[in-house]
């Protein structure tokens, strides 16, 4: 009986010892996550366009053959925008005819606010929707003057060519029935425009 009780003391002080000292194999430190921060898309850019600009009478239908009624110019179109996210921009404009037909002269400005939608890693497609101002003087020597404020609106695309650069092209309405005066009859005005250039972001 005295065999059997110091066994069983025997067993329980092991048990303890096993308890106590637990498993002696080296512990690996814990791996710490790895945490990646991505790099904001948002921030200004800034850009230089060049437009072929169509104004005409309301009445006749874009043609960029020329019509008896419209003029086709070219325009120097300089932009200023911030992204927010990739999703939505503002961005302002401004442009002003270098070449043009018949002495016609066209200036403008623009305000937009800009949805975008990024189809892939380097190309969007986007939307221009705002106000502006249109100045024309003439329209194919039929003395049409205009001077006005509007809606405006648009759909362009956009490629990222290289890190901070970007290609865009895009088609816009700077004027739809716009008033205008024809001597001193009243005259609504068509501005059609579209615009190629580049973006720098930064």
């Amino acid at each position: 009986m005295h065999k059997i009780v110091l066994l069983v003391w025997a067993v329980i002080g092991m048990s303890s010892l096993g308890f106590a000292g637990g498993d002696m194999k080296d512990v690996e430190p814990a791996i710490e996550p790895v945490i990646t921060i991505e790099e904001s898309k948002s921030g200004f850019y800034v850009g230089l366009g060049i437009a072929a600009v169509s104004t005409r009478d309301a009445e006749i239908s874009v043609d960029w053959g020329g019509t008896d009624r419209q003029d086709r110019l070219g325009n120097f179109s300089f932009l200023a925008g911030y992204d927010f996210n990739e999703y939505i921009a503002v961005e302002g404009r401004y442009t002003f005819s270098f070449t043009h037909d018949d002495q016609t002269n066209m200036n403008g400005w623009s305000l937009f606010a800009k949805p975008q939608y990024p189809v892939s890693e380097d190309f969007s497609i986007y939307a221009l929707l705002g106000y502006g101002g249109v100045n024309l003087d003439g329209v194919n020597d039929f003395l049409v003057d205009m001077d006005d404020t509007g809606f405006q609106w648009g759909i362009g695309a956009s490629y990222l060519i290289m890190e901070n650069l970007s290609l865009f092209a895009d088609y816009t309405f700077p004027a739809n029935d716009m008033d205008g005066h024809y001597f001193t009859d009243p005259v609504k005005v068509d501005v059609d425009m579209f615009t190629v250039g580049v973006n720098y972001h930064f």
